[in-house]
Formats: C-alpha cells, structure tokens, sequence
C-alpha cells in the first residue's frame, strides 16, 4: 500500500496541470445558467436536470452528472432566493478555485469525479435493488469540497453571514453534525415505514437515508489520517500519535548499540570505516584521531590521511 500510496502521489504531481482547467468555474456558470432559466424565464431547467434513477433508466443518462449544475436552484440558508443562489455560487467558486490552486487541476478533477461517481452508484444501487425511485442532488458532494477546505486549512479564518469569523475547522464540525442529524432524521423516519410497511420498505429508505455518507466516503479516501486536521486537539493527538512496534507497553523499545562497530568484521576482517586514505590504509576506525582530507586535484572521489595530503601522486 505504501509503494502504490508513493507512485500516486507521483503520478498526481507529474500530471498535475491535466485535466479540466476551472472546472468549478464552469461548474458555477451552469448553475447561474440554470437558475436564470427557472426564476425569471420559468422554464423548468432543475427538473430536467436533477438525478432521477426511473428517468435515467429510461434513456435520460446525463442525469448521471448534471444535478452538479442545480445547486444553485435546491435553495439554502437565505431559501431558493437570488441571494440564496449567489451565496452558493460565490461560495463554492471560491472553495474550487482553493481545492484546485492547491492540489493542482488533476487531483481536484479526480475528487470531484470521484464524488459524483460514488453517488451515482449508490443512487443506482438502491434503485436496482429495492425498485423505488432515487431522487438526488449535488448538496453533500459540494460539502464535501468544503471538508476538503477546511482540513487543507484549518486555522483559516471565513466571514459567517458576511460580519462573523469562525475558523474553518469549526464550520467543519457544524458540517458533521447537520449531516449526522439528518442521517439519524432518516433512521428513525426508517423505523416508522419499518413498523406500517414492513421490513423490506424500512429496508429501502435506510439505504436513502445513509446516502449522505458517500460523499464522506470520498473524503475519507482521498485525505485518510489527514482528517485529524480538523479534530480537536486531543483527538488530534491520539491519531497523530506514533504506533509502537513492540508488543507490551511495559516494555521499553531496545536501545541502538553505539559500540555496534566494535565487534563487527567484514569477511576479511576489517571495521567498518567512514574514511580511509588511499596511499596507506588507515581508516577513522582504527585510528580515531586520525584527520582526514579529499584531493581536489585527484580526478575522482579519493581520501588521505593528513600525513597523505600533500604529499601522493594526483591521480589523473
């Protein structure tokens, strides 16, 4: 895992400028586009866009990605208001373009795939598998960009409702928590439909109700131990901590031998040595006082003695 871990991360920074420029640019211009079309036009843009598992099993396949354009449109803290949609717009444009100056435009494209990915197979799943249909929007794979945020800076400051600063780890935790509230919501609306349509039904909307933990999915994925960022202190410390290989906890680890060298022998006999002068042998191991000097007159890597020094053919 280490090695595979060590070629990705290479392969990312390589190619890091590949990929979608702007692509949360685009994605914010499509929603702006969206939202126009349905507030002041009246045409029914979001509905044709959102995701629906019966209409895309009926040949409507882009809405496997086109809910990322109707954020904008699903309303927010100021409602389905122009401001509302501004808000979000401006917002979201602001963390892509973060994401993205910092990972670099590949990684930042495989991220968000990787969100849309993941919930168009877990939408698909349950519609496959239980038979009803699965309505879904972009709402926790765009949080998920702000968890991203928040753990690459946690002590980042942002103006919460334009005058309050709060750091970004805090907002972070806000997150977790609206999105547990709304899974536990979800549980025990679950319970309900368990106890007057039974099992199979209760079955069905559990798995809708856990959707919200794909998008975390793909955070825990691509960030790992680096979600400790925005843990309390703590916490922090527990996860950061380095695990120690030796079995007991009342075992102290062995200590290194500094004499290790002492009773080490090559196959012919000699010590390990860090110098050793070329005309006449001696090496810092067996004459520990010994000072040594590297030629730059030699044509090549070769050591002497002080007694040496100035005083051997330049090898050339």
């Amino acid at each position: 895992m280490g090695n595979l871990k060590r070629n990705y991360n290479r392969f990312i920074f390589k190619h890091r400028n590949k990929g979608i420029p702007n692509l949360m640019t685009w994605i914010c211009l499509g929603n702006a586009a969206v939202f126009l079309l349905w507030r002041f036009f009246e045409i029914p843009a979001p509905g044709m866009l959102y995701f629906d598992a019966n209409a895309i099993m009926r040949g409507q396949v882009w809405r496997l990605f086109s809910y990322i354009f109707t954020f904008a449109s699903e309303g927010n803290f100021f409602g389905s208001t122009v401001l509302g949609a501004l808000f979000s717009i401006l917002f979201y444009h602001w963390v892509g373009k973060m994401l993205e100056a910092v990972w670099g435009t590949l990684r930042f494209n495989l991220y968000y795939l990787c969100g849309i990915l993941l919930t168009d197979l877990a939408g698909m799943a349950i519609h496959w598998g239980f038979g009803i249909p699965v309505f879904l929007n972009a709402h926790y794979v765009n949080l998920s960009l702000f968890l991203a945020v928040a753990t690459l800076a946690p002590e980042n400051r942002v103006l919460l409702m334009m005058f309050i600063p709060v750091k970004m780890k805090w907002l972070a935790w806000v997150d977790f928590i609206l999105t547990a509230n709304g899974i536990i919501t979800g549980i025990l609306d679950c319970v309900t439909m368990w106890n007057l349509y039974g099992a199979f039904w209760g079955c069905a909307y559990l798995c809708v109700a856990l959707l919200p933990l794909v998008a975390l999915l793909n955070y825990f994925l691509f960030f790992g131990r680096g979600i400790a960022n925005v843990m309390p202190d703590w916490l922090k410390r527990r996860m950061t901590a380095p695990k120690k290989n030796y079995r007991s906890t009342a075992q102290t680890p062995p200590r290194p031998d500094p004499n290790w060298a002492n009773n080490y022998r090559s196959s012919s006999g000699e010590r390990p040595y860090r110098h050793k002068c070329t005309v006449c042998g001696r090496t810092d191991t067996n004459c520990p006082g010994l000072e040594f000097r590297y030629c730059s007159k030699c044509k090549g890597y070769f050591c002497y003695c002080i007694d040496h020094i100035n005083n051997h053919n330049h090898v050339q």
